[in-house]
């Protein structure tokens, strides 16, 4: 099931990111130190009252002057608008209603999207007055809150909760296989789903795809059916306002967000970027199926080594994504295209993978006995059974006795055991530790 999107909204210092980083608590914090979007996140992943979602702060706005935080502000909404399911608009309560705020309000009301409207820094009881004039937004019942000292969060949260529409985050074909393209502008995105599409567009629909600025095309051919979700580009940040970076950088969460498997599209010519490792290193964090396209190999001079030279280079960068499979193709000549959607279907199927409890204990117990997990402290860990308990992305519990006495190498090799026992190629692969007393 897709995760609702929750956008945060305001002027500057209106408390955004103090509010986003009290609702995240410490869902924040990297848990390994892989290339993610984690050094300037830009979102996280929130729960409350069982209901699982992804928060987006549109923050990090600082206006030369007063005129451009009007534009700026628009410009902010618009992506809220495009992006999320449910949007957290911040206003003031200490500094009161300005015309930045009707501005971004009237935006809001026509966008005809859910809105929480968020009256910060009511610090106290003789505040919450400050709150009526906000009625005047003409957007609904404010709520005050506290986002420094945490007060109001719950009634807060209850209603962004309560408009989360489950059947239209749903609504998409669940048959289709959502494949997002992903990669800095100009190194053949659009080239490739046009050459993927075939002359004569055999598109069952060409609509606007959920993440609003990314276009979504259907296909169909004797694999299956796929959505090619075309995301905008990564931009360099010394190229790009700081604030254009972040709302690029939104769009393509959101597509990898609703993705099946992230296709991550590499310029020969160029190589790997760091935004491509930040971005396909968030898809390793969500666990997506992904594969690596490296385009434009026909501009390359080769000998029978360079394929091999190369590929070990980009490997050795993205070595977090070891699982992942290289595809080298031109867009332009068309040369190796029509094998994409065929490795796509490969990682999608084992993005999809299910294993029968009972060969996969027998797999875990070989393992256990060729390497027995290290003491760490004073405990060694024990395992006494695994099961599956989900796929997309497959997803394993091992009941051990102590979670603590787990070493993260041991945890690599478990996972490598999977790996090989199963072929998941091209996969995430999501591992819990749970105690259970013999």
């Amino acid at each position: 099931m897709a995760k609702p999107i929750v956008a945060m909204v305001g002027r500057p210092n209106v408390g955004k990111s103090t509010l986003f980083n009290k609702i995240a608590g410490k869902r924040v914090s990297i848990v390994e130190d892989t290339p993610g979007v984690t050094r300037d996140r830009v979102y996280a992943e929130a729960e409350w009252l069982n209901h699982k979602f992804t928060m987006i702060d549109t923050g990090g706005i600082e206006p030369e002057n007063g005129n451009i935080i009007v534009k700026q502000m628009r410009r902010q909404a618009q992506i809220a608008i495009e992006t999320a399911d449910v949007i957290v608009f911040i206003v003031d309560g200490k500094e009161g209603l300005t015309s930045a705020d009707h501005e971004v309000a009237q935006m809001l009301r026509k966008s005809k999207k859910s809105v929480v409207l968020v009256v910060n820094k009511v610090d106290n009881l003789k505040d919450e007055n400050n709150a009526y004039e906000f009625y005047n937004l003409g957007i609904g019942e404010p709520v005050t809150i506290s986002a420094t000292q945490g007060l109001g969060l719950g009634d807060m949260l209850d209603m962004v909760v309560e408009n989360f529409n489950y059947d239209e985050i749903n609504d998409e074909d669940e048959e289709n296989i959502k494949i997002a393209l992903v990669g800095k502008p100009n190194v053949g995105k659009s080239s490739l789903i046009n050459k993927l599409l075939g002359e004569d567009r055999a598109i069952v629909s060409n609509i606007p795809g959920t993440t609003r600025d990314a276009i979504d095309s259907n296909v169909e051919n004797e694999l299956g059916k796929f959505t090619l979700i075309d995301t905008a580009g990564l931009r360099r940040k010394s190229k790009v306002k700081e604030e254009i970076e972040r709302y690029s950088v939104i769009r393509t969460l959101a597509a990898v967000e609703r993705a099946d498997v992230c296709i991550l599209i590499i310029d020969a010519e160029e190589g790997v970027t760091e935004q491509d490792e930040k971005i396909i290193g968030y898809a390793h964090e969500l666990n997506k199926a992904i594969m690596v396209i490296v385009n434009k190999w026909d501009l390359i001079e080769k000998d029978n080594k360079t394929l091999d030279n190369y590929k070990k280079d980009l490997q050795s960068n993205l070595k977090f994504i070891a699982y992942a499979p290289y595809l080298f193709i031109s867009a332009l000549t068309g040369q190796r295209t029509h094998k994409v959607l065929e490795m796509a279907k490969e990682c999608y199927d084992s993005y999809n993978k299910r294993i029968g409890t009972g060969i996969l204990n027998d797999v875990i117990s070989k393992a256990v006995l060729m390497k027995e997990p290290p003491i760490v402290g004073l405990k060694r860990l024990k395992i006494y059974y695994v099961t599956q308990v989900g796929t997309k992305p497959p997803t394993f519990i091992f009941f051990v006795n102590d979670s603590s006495a787990l070493h993260f190498s041991y945890q690599r090799y478990l996972e490598n055991q999977l790996r090989s026992s199963f072929e998941f190629k091209g996969t995430g692969i999501k591992m819990e530790f749970r105690e259970r007393k013999e």
